[in-house]
């Protein structure tokens, strides 16, 4: 079950629950906006796939390297590559064992202009190091820019 279904079921025993108790219902929160521009839900769609498709991939490996649907997401080889090797470096600084990142969780869209917006994005595996046995994380801000009608990573620069 997708963490927005298991969201949802959540909310609807909670809600469930409330309507039985004869307590007033919590007033609902207004600073939530509805989006309705395609561009935007396609964004969201298009970066919540992509840090999907980071989980439990070898980030030193050239298989992970060479798969074809992570490169989907770039313009070019040279934003690929660039992506790569800074989030392969990341992971490395960070002790994540075997370079292999268990979990990806969208932190924040943060939609900036027409075209442009940034995910702060958790990516999280085991420790490396020795007698360690907790989960050790990265945490990235990447760009993303909306190019002939599709969004496309822009790496920074290294």
């Amino acid at each position: 079950m997708s963490a927005v279904a298991a969201w949802l079921v959540g909310f609807a025993l909670l809600l469930g629950g409330c309507a039985g108790s004869g307590a007033e219902a919590p007033a609902p929160d207004t600073s939530v906006l509805v989006v309705e521009d395609p561009a935007v839900s396609e964004f969201y769609v298009t970066a919540q796939t992509f840090y999907d498709r980071l989980e439990g991939r070898r980030f030193n490996s050239i298989t992970t390297f060479r798969d074809g649907l992570l490169h989907e997401y770039f313009r070019d080889e040279e934003d690929f590559s660039n992506y790569y090797a800074d989030l392969a470096h990341d992971l490395t600084d960070a002790n994540v064992r075997r370079n292999l990142p268990l979990g990806a969780s969208v932190q924040e869209f943060l939609v900036e202009g027409p075209g442009t917006a940034r995910v702060r994005v958790r990516i999280w595996g085991k420790n490396a190091l020795p007698l360690r046995f907790w989960r050790v994380a990265v945490e990235r801000e990447d760009r993303w820019e909306r190019h002939e009608g599709r969004w496309w990573i822009i790496p920074g620069e290294l």
